[in-house]
């Protein structure tokens, strides 16, 4: 059979030549060449970038694989490719997003990387040298190979330029939100010898949130009134704050000197109401502690001896173990451990005093089991504890727990305090006069030391604070009828009746100086259709003016002439702001009073992350870059996480019955969480 070539067809007819007959050849031409497909999956996650080389990029990490030799290469690379397979998680893990058209792929941003690790460095309180550290560098290789991590210098400098952010972010919510700030300061001696003062503003905003910032955090040259003074004197300029209405301070004389002479100087620039009568306000913790104090002074030695014996029981393991071995012998229903203390914080004392109480048969056997532990109080000591120390501390527990509920409530920073403290203060002080009168020697000459002590403080009307008894009248709950009946219950009619009647006279006083002296300032026109940040129907500083002070009078009589609120629940602050509109001036006046904290826990708490921040492995911290590193932790931490928590005792009992025990009483290993919880409350 022959070959036939194919030639061209030709349209043909009758009328028409036809075509020349075909032509016969022995060879086949060569078949139409097309380009070969590249079928292989391996191209898809794969570009050609040299045909020359014969080498294709990955999509996802730009290496270049040969593809001479087949796909072989490319399935490897893909196998091994760190990249791909992060995305491929990420996108099995993140299906249920993807129908409603959430991204496959997150877009990779230096910047915002970057940012959020200074901040995770400021929250979690790390060192800058642990950026260099090389786990940091193997982590961040494997979450983002991209990321390029800085240097510890680059890192303080973000740091740095975090905090003058933040700062900016600050001073406008202020400005905006911000009538008149209630300050709490104290100061603190740090591990490099250098002492820092802390001034924390507290203030209401205009969605009628208590608020807490901590505005300086700064080195200082002594603890003079001087400069205290002189500090919160430019904090308060460069915050650009000049409207003060308390400052609260513990009973510390340089502080008395400060405060004064700083309330000379806010007269001066008419920033004070009522004449900065009432300005200073002493810390109520500090008092109750002093109070305590002098009250434990009797049974000292009492105290000291079984502070000593928890100290020995606590000293090691083997003794621990030990002390554990008399619990479970004496087959006690309360198997908890008992707590150490700090000598100078009577709260911690009280903690140690209720668990040591507890465990008095297991000392007993303790002592009687192991001589050594008599010898060693004996001789180093004042003995071991015995049974009229125990009847001593069994007396004193249940009156130091209402010091210890008492220093609870008022030390919180979240939650109004200026509408609880004459509770406070008047229920201890009706307690420590019905616990003079008790059968009890030494109760009784405690308490008696006691009351001199809070006579001192709050035993005259005249030394109460009239601020806070204005902020109790401004509880919807309470009012004015409350108060006088409080005030009857501890002093007597002549101090009651005197103190009434200067209560009446300062809510007359502030009523008439918010009326037609707390005026917009003319600088800021916001505040023009605004008064004080507040918007209601009377909004124009010509109302204020012309027909403020008659309003105002009748807002004080309806308010007060109103039944008080019987639902105990109701959130003082969502109920001026509900009735803001009734009460203009008077939810202005509220709003400033009712932030008055009554306690310096919140700058306390400061120097708590201060001992974090500048332990002595970071001592070479500036204190520049330490007030940065804490100012910027509070404002990113935000309302909600700067609570003032007061650990719960019970809590790490229970904890300790769950763990160190089984249900039959079987002693357990310790575990390391409990462990550390435990020196955490205890300390």
């Amino acid at each position: 059979m022959t070959n036939v070539s194919y030639l061209p067809m030709y349209a043909t007819s009758e009328n028409t030549v036809s075509t020349p007959p075909p032509t016969v050849s022995n060879e086949m031409p060569p078949p139409h060449t097309k380009k070969r497909k590249n079928r292989s999956e391996a191209w898809n996650h794969f570009i050609i970038s040299s045909e020359e080389e014969q080498k294709a990029s990955c999509k996802y990490c730009d290496t270049k694989i040969k593809y001479n030799n087949g796909t072989s290469s490319m399935h490897a690379h893909l196998s091994r490719c760190l990249v791909y397979k992060r995305q491929r998680t990420s996108s099995s893990m993140t299906s249920a997003e993807e129908h409603v058209g959430s991204p496959l792929i997150v877009k990779f941003d230096q910047e915002a990387i970057r940012r959020a690790m200074v901040k995770m460095f400021i929250n979690m309180e790390i060192p800058f040298r642990k950026v260099e550290h090389e786990s940091f560098h193997e982590f961040m290789s494997l979450a983002s190979p991209r990321f390029q991590i800085c240097s510890r210098t680059t890192l303080a400098r973000d740091v740095l330029k975090l905090w003058n952010t933040e700062k900016m972010i600050l001073k406008n919510f202020l400005s905006l939100n911000c009538q008149r700030v209630c300050l709490t300061t104290d100061m603190w001696t740090s591990c490099q010898k250098l002492s820092y003062m802390c001034v924390t503003a507290h203030f209401i905003d205009n969605n009628w949130n208590l608020q807490k910032k901590i505005l300086t955090f700064c080195q200082v040259t002594s603890h003079t009134g001087d400069a205290i003074c002189e500090t919160i004197e430019i904090c308060l300029n460069n915050w650009g704050l000049n409207r003060v209405l308390s400052l609260t301070v513990d009973n510390a004389s340089s502080n008395d000197v400060g405060v004064e002479r700083l309330k000379r100087r806010l007269l001066s620039k008419n920033s004070l109401v009522m004449s900065g009568n009432h300005f200073h306000m002493r810390c109520c913790a500090h008092i109750l502690n002093l109070i305590v104090k002098e009250g434990l002074k009797d049974i000292d030695d009492s105290v000291y001896r079984v502070r000593h014996a928890v100290w020995y029981a606590r000293s090691s393991p083997a003794r621990l173990a030990k002390f554990k071995a008399c619990i479970d012998e004496e087959s006690m229903d309360y198997k908890g451990l008992v707590s150490l203390d700090v000598e100078t914080r009577w709260n911690s004392t009280y903690l140690m005093l209720v668990s040591a109480s507890k465990h008095e048969r297991t000392f007993e056997e303790f002592g009687f089991r192991n001589k050594r532990y008599v010898n060693e109080l004996t001789k180093k000591g004042k003995g071991v504890p015995m049974k009229d120390d125990w009847k001593h501390i069994n007396l004193i527990i249940p009156f130091l727990k209402l010091f210890y509920d008492a220093t609870v409530h008022i030390s919180g920073s979240s939650y109004l305090t200026s509408n609880i403290y004459m509770f406070e203060v008047l229920g201890i002080g009706k307690s420590i006069v019905d616990m003079c009168a008790c059968d009890d020697e030494h109760l009784r000459s405690a308490s008696q030391k006691m009351k001199k002590k809070y006579d001192k403080y709050w035993g005259s009307h005249e030394k109460l604070n009239m601020m806070l008894l204005i902020a109790l009248v401004f509880d919807p709950r309470r009012k004015v009828r409350l108060v006088d009946w409080m005030v009857r219950r501890y002093y007597n009619k002549v101090d009651a009746d005197a103190l009434k009647e200067t209560l009446e006279s300062c809510l007359k006083s502030i009523y008439e100086e918010y009326c037609t002296g707390f005026m917009p300032p003319q600088d800021n026109p916001h505040e023009s259709q605004v008064f004080g940040n507040v918007s209601h129907p009377y909004g124009t500083a010509e109302f204020y003016l012309s027909e403020g002070c008659d309003n105002a009078d009748n807002e004080l009589t309806t308010y007060l002439g109103e039944k008080l609120e019987h639902n105990m629940e109701i959130n003082v602050l969502e109920w001026w702001k509900v009735n803001s509109g009734r009460y203009p001036i008077l939810a202005n006046i509220a709003r400033d009073v009712l932030a008055i904290p009554i306690s310096t826990v919140a700058s306390e708490s400061a120097f708590s992350t201060g001992e974090r921040v500048l332990d002595p492995y970071r001592s070479s911290l500036t204190p520049t870059t330490v007030e940065a590193l804490i100012c910027t932790q509070d404002w990113l931490k935000g309302t909600s996480s700067s609570l003032i928590t007061n650990k719960d005792f019970d809590i790490l009992e229970r904890l300790e019955q769950e763990l160190l025990y089984t249900k039959d009483g079987a002693s357990c290993s310790t575990s390391s969480t409990s462990v550390a919880l435990e020196e955490d409350l205890t300390t």
